[in-house]
């Protein structure tokens, strides 16, 4: 083999090796950030793990429930099949109340209880987000005060 031949390849395996840890280093960020939906049914049935994941569906009635440091709310979100406990500490959306929807980002605790770091309501009665909807197509029901808008 040359010397110039040699080299290329040299800068070749280099190069491959470069673009090889751009790939994982990149790959890895971007599975840390990847969150995904599920509805009460669906993480009764496939507990997620560790992730941080999304819950989605309705305020249940009579759930809300606010202990007495004034940031911690606790309450049930439900799918019309199955029910998920929610804790949450910290200033609520101005629309969240009960028998609306609601989407909950956090973690699922060990005993059951949702542990949420951030509470997303909708903004009127005609918008639900399209994956809540989904879940509560998929439970057999919908919403009887909303229309729902893809």
């Amino acid at each position: 083999m040359t010397p110039k031949k040699k080299r290329r390849l040299i800068v070749l395996v280099l190069v491959m090796l470069g673009l090889g840890t751009a790939t994982a280093l990149v790959l890895t960020a971007f599975q840390d950030n990847l969150v995904f939906f599920y509805s009460p049914s669906d993480l009764k049935e496939h507990p997620p793990g560790a992730r941080g994941i999304r819950v989605g569906g309705l305020v249940a009635l009579g759930s809300v429930q606010r202990p007495s440091d004034g940031l911690t709310v606790q309450f049930t979100v439900t799918d019309l099949q199955t029910s998920v406990p929610v804790r949450y500490t910290g200033l609520l959306p101005d629309l969240f109340r009960e028998g609306q929807g609601v989407v909950a980002e956090g973690r699922l605790r060990p005993d059951g209880v949702f542990e949420a770091r951030e509470v997303l309501a909708k903004h009127d009665e005609k918008y639900m987000p399209p994956t809540v909807a989904d879940a509560l197509k998929r439970a057999g029901q919908q919403h009887a005060t909303s229309t729902l808008v893809r």
